[in-house]
């Protein structure tokens, strides 16, 4: 399977190939938009902040690849939020491919750590990228930015308030936790997602 993950100024990529790696997957990590184009699957993961990678994507034109991209895509943690309509973090306009904003977490009381890091549950799934067997499984989080709970929404987790853990449009799925840094869950999921039909 030809699998490519999308390359631009933004952290974790690396962690992301390795995952896969271990599914038996040898990703080709490019910016071409040629290659991308051709994938069987793509991958748009990172750490970073939203404004300078946005700005990163539309210097390269790499925005309007991703959004005519057909094949099976997976959003991954700042991906997830780069996929949406704007975000709090820079007050950028990303690349709305959902119909929802990202906003910042608010503390609610003094045990409330910003960014959310560390195991959190998935609840309420519902998707081909999940099984029944995922609900209410953990999975790794590291962030200070959510997606609040919309019609996309295809998995929640609650921290300080419910929001989206996971996301699907058409052929555009996504994650806010790190499927790769998620042990045999992430590794399931991501398996999922390479086994789409």
């Amino acid at each position: 399977m030809d699998v490519v993950i999308i390359k631009y100024n933004a952290g974790n990529i690396y962690s992301v190939d390795y995952g896969l790696q271990r599914l038996g997957i040898t990703p080709e990590i490019t910016d071409d938009p040629e290659r991308i184009r051709k994938a069987d699957r793509v991958v748009f993961p990172g750490q970073g902040e939203a404004s300078t990678t946005v700005r990163y994507l539309h210097e390269r034109k790499l925005d309007q690849v991703i959004k005519d991209l057909k094949q099976p895509v997976l959003g991954i943690c700042i991906g997830m939020q780069l996929m949406c309509r704007h975000s709090e973090e820079g007050d950028v306009d990303c690349l709305g491919i959902f119909e929802a904003d990202v906003k910042r977490f608010i503390p609610q009381q003094h045990a409330d750590k910003i960014p959310h890091m560390g195991w959190n549950t998935v609840n309420n799934v519902r998707s081909d990228l999940f099984s029944t067997v995922l609900n209410e499984r953990f999975v790794y989080f590291v962030h200070s930015y959510y997606v609040p709970m919309t019609d996309e929404t295809i998995a929640e987790t609650d921290y300080i308030h419910p929001f989206s853990a996971a996301m699907r449009k058409a052929n555009f799925y996504a994650v806010q936790f790190h499927p790769e840094k998620s042990g045999r869950t992430g590794e399931m999921i991501l398996s999922n997602f390479l086994n789409l039909s």
